[in-house]
């Protein structure tokens, strides 16, 4: 059954309720082609998760439709190896993946251009079936992430307007705390100031899901600055899901760069057992992807990772808002978009 851009798991759970069923196992497709969720109640006795999403790994089933990959879902479930054979093709494509540079290596100066294009082919094809991370360093404290689509499952669509709401409210909670602190006891007044004005500046230029959700971010950077013992930024994989509960060193499936983000309990979770968390989804150059996809000089929150990225103390949202790196972005995102080739 059809996500339509939405959640596979809020869908499964509405379907679950309308159902009025106890036990209950459910295949989803998302919006990323080729992927399945499965949902098993009441527990996940029959490897549903892990079969599901093992048939996106499949090398035979690249080019299958619909029909033959929920079939090949439904065959391992019945079987129930699902856990087997996820874990087998993660760790075949994150062997691929971690012997491709020595192979590139070795290639080089010899194989001429014919080469390089193969090598190329080879890696588009890997990032179809793979998680790739490409790390770009920017500067010290600017770092910007790029995702393949297949890695992860996120929304598209979101109620834009409920959130700007949500945002235009937190932001006025924000602007009461400020005025009823404490100055001589509240060391971080003054940053927590300059959140609520750039939030403020976001919130009126806001013009879609990334900027509203940066609004939540400059929020909760201001709420932590009035707090005795300031706390770690919202999670980096969508910060709709709340303030992070821990920071965690972060290697995506066949990669060997990491990197430090703070992540809620649920994308902690996901991460702890090698599944792709639930991300905030942005379009971009016609596609839907991980917001942090988007070039860092795009884009303040891929620079950012709304504030997981931020290289100390004295780097802040507020102060890159501040400094005009957002205003900039937008300028930048502008000329792109006026200035793409037609398509074709």
């Amino acid at each position: 059954m059809s996500t339509l851009y939405g959640d596979p798991r809020t869908l499964a759970a509405v379907l679950k309720e309308r159902l009025d069923r106890q036990q209950l196992i459910l295949i989803t497709n998302d919006a990323y082609g080729k992927w399945l969720t499965g949902t098993e109640w009441p527990t996940d006795a029959h490897q549903t998760r892990d079969a599901a999403s093992a048939v996106g790994f499949l090398k035979e089933l690249d080019d299958a439709g619909l029909a033959a990959r929920v079939g090949k879902a439904v065959e391992l479930i019945k079987a129930g190896n699902g856990t087997e054979v996820y874990k087998a093709e993660t760790a075949r494509i994150d062997k691929e993946y971690s012997a491709r540079p020595r192979a590139e290596e070795k290639a080089s100066g010899s194989s001429g251009g014919s080469g390089t294009l193969l090598a190329l082919a080879a890696v588009l094809v890997l990032a179809v079936v793979g998680a790739a991370l490409l790390v770009r360093r920017r500067s010290p404290r600017h770092t910007a992430f790029t995702f393949p689509d297949a890695v992860f499952a996120a929304e598209e669509a979101a109620d834009e307007a409920g959130l700007r709401s949500r945002a235009a409210a937190e932001l006025l909670a924000l602007g009461e705390a400020v005025e009823h602190a404490d100055g001589a006891a509240t060391p971080g007044l003054s940053r927590a100031l300059d959140a609520y004005d750039a939030a403020g500046r976001v919130l009126d230029a806001a013009r879609g899901l990334p900027d509203l959700v940066g609004v939540l971010a400059l929020v909760a950077e201001g709420r932590s600055a009035l707090d005795p013992a300031p706390g770690i930024p919202l999670c980096f994989f969508d910060p709709r899901h709340g303030t992070a509960v821990r920071r965690t060193t972060w290697r995506p499936l066949g990669r060997r760069e990491r990197a430090d983000v703070a992540v809620c309990e649920d994308c902690g979770q996901a991460l702890r057992t090698h599944r792709a968390p639930q991300v905030l989804a942005v379009r971009d150059q016609g596609r839907t992807v991980p917001y942090f996809e988007v070039p860092a000089e795009r884009s303040l929150w891929a620079a950012t990772g709304y504030g997981s990225l931020l290289s100390g103390t004295d780097d802040t949202l507020a102060a890159r808002v501040g400094a005009g790196e957002f205003s900039r972005a937008r300028q930048q995102s502008e000329v792109f978009r006026d200035h793409r080739p037609p398509a074709r």
